[in-house]
């Protein structure tokens, strides 16, 4: 019974790709690191495509894919961003909830990124930024949403 509820739970995932992640496949792949976490979003995204994952998008995501400067690069990480399934606009809520998780530290985007993977039901906030990942540690009780780095978070689920 575990092993079917496990399946159930990786195909119905709810997951949130904040810009780091949508760019790392398009990042200098001569890192080890870089390298690695790009497999895993090309990984995610894949089941995002064929095994009914819902890849969550959002305003925030499409802002700062349009303020991108390399205009070949904003093509191709907007091109891996309209595989999404859902969409969330910034309301109100959303903003309150930001502005509360820059009041316990969180950058403003970062805060942005995670009320609008709460209010979408997140399974998983992914992000390749170490100082956003700290912060979400140190604030893992005022998180509605957890955040993970994508490659932990691959070898996690598929172990």
């Amino acid at each position: 019974m575990k092993n079917k509820q496990h399946s159930d739970t990786i195909q119905n995932m709810k997951i949130y790709l904040d810009v780091c992640c949508l760019n790392r496949p398009f990042d200098d792949q001569t890192q080890d690191r870089v390298h690695l976490e790009a497999e895993a979003i090309l990984s995610i995204l894949s089941h995002c495509k064929t095994a009914g994952w819902d890849l969550i998008g959002s305003e925030v995501i499409d802002y700062e894919i349009s303020n991108m400067p390399d205009e070949d690069k904003r093509f191709m990480v907007n091109a891996l961003s309209s595989l999404r399934r859902s969409y969330i606009k910034i309301d109100a809520d959303i903003e309150r909830r930001a502005f509360g998780l820059e009041k316990i530290g969180f950058q403003p985007f970062d805060a942005l990124h995670a009320a609008c993977a709460e209010k979408a039901g997140a399974d998983i906030f992914l992000t390749t930024d170490d100082s956003l990942l700290r912060k979400s540690t140190q604030s893992k009780k005022a998180l509605k949403v957890k955040v993970e780095n994508p490659l932990r978070w691959v070898m996690e689920v598929f172990k």
